[in-house]
């Protein structure tokens, strides 16, 4: 039996019972849906063998194919399984790991992720380094055996619900820009870290403040050498812009046959303009997905990620104008004071082209990095 096969089996006979109820929960702007229902399934994915598949067998994963991997993400799209409440440990901290950790790091840490045990979140932005990373300010120090942490974090998604966060923190007094960085992580439950979530457009709060004042993690938990985490941290960015968006279309998939099909109720579908969006949007998603796949096989991700990133979220914020559309008027009143799924869907994307790099700065990235074109 194919891993196909077996994962369109596995998810037939396990999307039942009290998980039945998770089925199409989660997605962007919609992470506060039944949380603790998805981390259960999460924990019931990594129990059976069904998290990190691409990652080594030491580690939890199965070693499988980029084929397989494309396999079983497509296969859990169609169960319309859950959101993964754990993507982020395994589609951007988990590689980054696998490449600069050290034996004793990828025994910590890469097993809990595999489990669904362990949460994460990323510390990268702050009030005045979003886009521009490279201005860090939030430092740490070496006490003893312990880096100690202050400043602040924004942006943070699912701090809230984190237990551990990847931060790019100043480590070398004096330094500017990219350099005298290092990649910590910080366990979140602790003194000196508080979350303050951030109420958003859609009434929800995926998106956190994170306060660090006098926070410790031990000096082991650095990737790479000190200093050098600005490389770490553009490995982890190929990945969040690159591969991890396999597993981000399964609801991309989901969000646009929820529009096709509002499409065709509404009689937006007869529309000859409004048809043709949605024919587009259709082939662009494939375009995404064919895309993902080239950045995949491709080895380590390089700047050309910032493609993908570029290409999504123009793509997404797309998709979330045209599902406004297609429910005409009715889409412009919330009734009884709460958003539909296409609602928020038009109202979160907004954000995209601005989150994980704006769209501007990736287009810098890709002239400069890629096609070799002067600096402004």
């Amino acid at each position: 039996m194919s891993l196909r096969e077996q994962a369109r089996a596995w998810l037939e006979a396990n999307l039942t019972g009290e998980f039945a109820h998770a089925r199409g929960l989660g997605g962007p702007g919609r992470e506060h849906e039944g949380h603790e229902l998805r981390h259960a399934w999460e924990r019931h994915l990594g129990k059976a063998g069904w998290t990190c598949l691409g990652w080594p067998r030491r580690y939890g994963g199965r070693d499988a194919s980029l084929d397989d991997q494309v396999a079983f993400h497509e296969e859990y799209a169609r169960a319309d399984a859950p959101a993964r409440v754990g993507h982020i440990g395994e589609g951007l901290i988990g590689p980054t790991i696998l490449d600069f950790g050290t034996d004793e790091q990828k025994a910590r840490f890469l097993p809990p992720i595999q489990r669904g045990d362990e949460l994460w979140c990323q510390g990268y932005s702050e009030p005045e380094a979003g886009s521009d990373l490279a201005n860090v300010q939030t430092r740490a120090h070496l006490d003893g055996d312990e880096w100690v942490i202050t400043g602040q974090k924004v942006w943070t998604s699912l701090a809230h619900v984190a237990d551990w966060c990847f931060a790019l923190c100043r480590t070398e007094p004096g330094t500017q820009r990219h350099r005298g960085l290092s990649y910590l992580l910080v366990p979140i439950d602790q003194p000196g870290v508080e979350v303050r979530p951030i109420v958003q457009l859609t009434g929800t709060s995926e998106f956190n403040e994170v306060f660090f004042d006098g926070a410790r993690t031990d000096r082991r938990n650095i990737l790479g050498a000190p200093g050098e985490g600005w490389r770490v941290a553009m490995a982890t960015l190929g990945y969040e812009r690159g591969v991890s968006t396999l597993g981000q279309q399964i609801g991309f998939q989901r969000e646009l046959t929820k529009v096709i099909e509002t499409a065709k109720r509404t009689g937006a579908a007869d529309d000859p303009v409004l048809r043709d969006r949605l024919v587009r949007s259709w082939l662009e998603l494939e375009i995404m997905r064919l895309n993902a796949l080239r950045t995949l096989g491709a080895g380590e991700p390089g700047p050309e990620a910032s493609i993908a990133k570029l290409y999504w979220s123009e793509w997404h914020r797309r998709l979330g104008e045209l599902a406004q559309a297609v429910q005409g008027r009715s889409g412009l009143v919330a009734h009884g004071g709460e958003l539909n799924d296409l609602q928020r869907l038009y109202l979160f994307s907004r954000a995209d082209t601005i989150y994980a790099g704006s769209s501007e700065i990736q287009r810098n990235i890709i002239a400069e990095r890629t096609l070799g074109l002067p600096r402004e």
